[in-house]
């Protein structure tokens, strides 16, 4: 399991609803290089740290480069290697640089884009248990299923970072 520097604190972002990307009233979540892989397998490692603190149907990949977001479930992203810049929030979103050792977590509906990736990147997604991921294109008709389905989400009883008690599980609340 990679070490996860302490009292590592994310950085805690709202995006709006534009109209076509609903988001989500409660932060995006990024922590910038919190993991330390002491030389394990990046992939493996971070699987290891989000089933620990039971985030699971896990995945390896990348970002896709269209606009999307998942209306069903809340999503974790591991930054195994390399680097990206990444949209999220959509069109009017931010851009951010993610790097190996970062970790985004995005509440249901939390619009995110690759927009530029080195040649080794390598992310690990995980969810909380709950519904299935269904990946969601950015249409008026979507827009408003997604703003029935996202408040049903439920929320989170870990982050999948530090686990019990940690930031996201004091920074999400429903409004």
């Amino acid at each position: 399991m990679p070490t996860v520097k302490e009292k590592i604190q994310p950085l805690a972002i709202v995006f709006g609803d534009d109209g076509l990307v609903p988001n989500n009233p409660m932060p995006f979540l990024v922590y910038k290089g919190a993991l330390d892989f002491d030389g394990a397998e990046p992939e493996a490692a971070i699987e290891k740290l989000f089933g620990a603190h039971g985030w699971g149907d896990m995945w390896r990949n990348g970002i896709f480069d269209y606009l999307h977001y998942h209306s069903t479930v809340h999503e974790a992203l591991g930054i195994a290697r390399g680097h990206a810049r990444v949209r999220f929030g959509g069109d009017a979103g931010r851009e951010i640089d993610v790097a190996a050792g970062d970790v985004a977590i995005l509440p249901a509906g939390t619009g995110h884009q690759c927009l530029l990736a080195s040649n080794d990147f390598a992310v690990v997604g995980a969810y909380p248990p709950g519904p299935k991921m269904q990946i969601t294109r950015p249409t008026p008709e979507n827009h408003a299923k997604a703003l029935i389905s996202i408040p049903q989400v439920p929320l989170p009883t870990t982050d999948p970072v530090t686990g019990k008690g940690g930031p996201l599980t004091k920074l999400w609340k429903r409004s």
